[in-house]
């Protein structure tokens, strides 16, 4: 604290650039502390700080004992508590989770003890340092918080212990699921509606999901001990029902679930194949020598669809092309809605089939091509649909939402598909084959980067930009958290060191997304683990990626 005080005494007055001159390790009394990265004036990004304090100071040290999933439940705790520790004081930021916990770098425990990883706006006077504020700052100010944040007499820790025993319970539904045949697990009286379309917090007074009896079943939580819900297994199964009754509601609640949530959160209970992958239709996306042949094929003047690459895709090709991208990245479950397909992609009816020959027809609707799916591939396909009844024809299962309630009704939708059978002609081959692996340019990344540099901006989860390239990632509804496209960004840049070709991209990210990832990582507060699906879906939407 000496050294950090006369160093700013030194620099009282001085340009805003002269704050430069903190960088390093200081000693604090309990705690050790690191300025890694300061801001260049002060409307640029906060200064990166980190400290790190020993277990025998927090009184936490039996976290250490607790398995990975603990302690990954146990950062996010301490990430949140010191998130509203610093709200209520200006210029210190912690990268804050919401409804998700993933396994985040804000705070990170190692043999010797807990490290913070968070920001601090330096301040100043126009552009001039204020020595006196900055000591305060870092002093007294930001101490008192790490303190508060990394001791269990300041911590609830009983709501410690619930928030890590629910992520617990929730990893060890999600391993059942593969034992039970099951795509998902929805536990009864959880709560799907979302409080806005911009807040991911529970509706208050939502109706609680009760799950129909035929599709109950009981899976063992550790801490929870049995919990009843919905299965939802594996094949083909609709969601059905009329407009504003939950369908939507209750897909948007699954494909969430390839997460943990916090406990409160209503879907706490609620987990999905860890694969499953939503696809839906993008007008205008790229596409880069991907397979569309099982789904579009004879393209006027002969395009080549077995290769397959275009920068403005239209809605059919976009959402045929996710399909396949889905599978080559690993997805074992498709998540599909109606609303937000391509019509022509997901169903060509009876009359459409009599107006227009199969011959003048390049594509190959999808209601043909998702049994094969089931079969040949072994993919789960979960459908929201409200318009086209030719998907009871495959359906292994239908459930109903009314009123936000689900009610098995395959039944009867076997006895409406016998007493009302389609006559549409069945289009398509009786084969599928798994997409090919397609490798990629590695030196077409490292030429985005400006001297090789690593550049990656990032707002919110919409957008990144890798280097010069800024890529739309609006229609990827299942990125958790911006910190989770940093993280992709860092994956990319390491990939772009090396030469040449890689033959198999997913595999490498899956080797890199190992359970001691972020050790290949910057010393950075704002990195959240992403799944391969995601990293793969961003980098086929970038514009520049070379695929073989």
């Amino acid at each position: 604290m000496q050294l950090l005080e006369a160093k700013l005494q030194k620099i009282d007055r001085h340009n805003y650039r002269s704050y430069s001159s903190l960088r390093g390790e200081y000693k604090f009394v309990d705690f050790d502390f690191y300025i890694d990265i300061t801001q260049a004036d002060p409307y640029a990004p906060a200064s990166r700080v980190r400290a790190h304090r020993a277990w025998s100071l927090t009184d936490l040290a039996w976290m250490k004992d607790q398995s990975a999933d603990y302690q990954r439940a146990a950062r996010d705790f301490i990430a949140r508590a010191f998130a509203d520790l610093a709200q209520q004081e200006n210029g210190i930021r912690i990268d804050r989770p919401g409804q998700t916990v993933l396994d985040r770098t804000a705070v990170v425990f190692d043999d010797e003890g807990i490290e913070l990883r968070f920001r601090v706006n330096l301040p100043s006077d126009g552009r001039t340092i204020i020595a006196k504020k900055t000591l305060n700052l870092l002093t007294f100010t930001m101490p008192k918080i790490i303190r508060r944040a990394t001791i269990a007499r300041e911590l609830d820790i009983e709501a410690m212990k619930r928030h890590c025993e629910a992520v617990e319970d929730q990893v060890a539904l999600r391993a059942q699921l593969k034992e039970h045949n099951l795509l998902a697990f929805v536990a009864d009286n959880s709560i799907l509606p979302r409080l806005a379309g911009n807040n991911d917090s529970p509706l208050a007074d939502a109706v609680p999901f009760i799950a129909p009896e035929s599709l109950a079943i009981e899976l063992d939580a550790p801490h929870r001990g049995k919990i009843r819900g919905m299965g939802v297994p594996t094949g083909i199964t609709m969601i059905v029902g009329g407009g504003f009754h939950g369908k939507s509601t209750l897909l948007n609640a699954i494909e969430s679930s390839v997460f943990d949530h916090l406990p409160g959160d209503g879907r706490e209970y609620i987990v999905s194949d860890e694969t499953a992958a939503k696809i839906r239709a993008e007008d205008g996306r790229c596409v880069h020598n991907v397979d569309l042949s099982p789904y579009i094929s004879n393209l006027p003047m002969g395009k080549d669809t077995a290769s397959f690459s275009s920068q403005n895709a239209s809605g059919s090709t976009s959402q045929a092309a996710w399909l396949q991208e889905s599978i080559e990245a690993g997805a074992r479950a498709l998540l599909i809605d109606e609303d937000t397909s391509a019509s022509n992609f997901m169903i060509r009816d009876e009359r459409m089939q009599a107006l227009i020959a199969k011959d003048d027809e390049p594509i190959t609707p999808l209601v043909d091509r998702v049994s094969l799916l089931r079969d040949q591939l072994n993919i789960s396909v979960l459908l929201v649909m409200g318009g086209s009844g030719d998907y009871l024809d495959v359906a292994d299962t239908v459930i109903q939402m009314h009123n936000y309630q689900a009610i098995d009704v395959t039944a009867k939708a076997k006895e409406v598909v016998a007493s009302h059978p389609t006559r549409r002609a069945l289009e398509g081959s009786e084969s599928l084959q798994r997409p090919r692996t397609r490798p990629i340019n590695r030196a077409a990344l490292k030429a985005l980067l400006e001297d090789g540099k690593f550049r990656v901006q990032v707002k919110d989860k919409t957008a990144m930009r890798f280097g010069r390239e800024l890529v739309d990632l609006k229609a990827l509804e299942q990125v958790a958290d911006s910190s989770q496209l940093h993280t992709i960004g860092w994956l990319w840049f390491q990939l772009a060191q090396g030469k040449g070709w890689e033959k198999v991209p997913s595999k490498a990210f899956a080797n890199m997304l190992n359970d001691d990832w972020f050790s290949m990582m910057p010393n950075y507060g704002d990195l959240a683990k992403p799944r391969v699906i995601e990293v793969m879906a961003v980098l086929n939407r970038m514009r520049k990626s070379e695929f073989k």
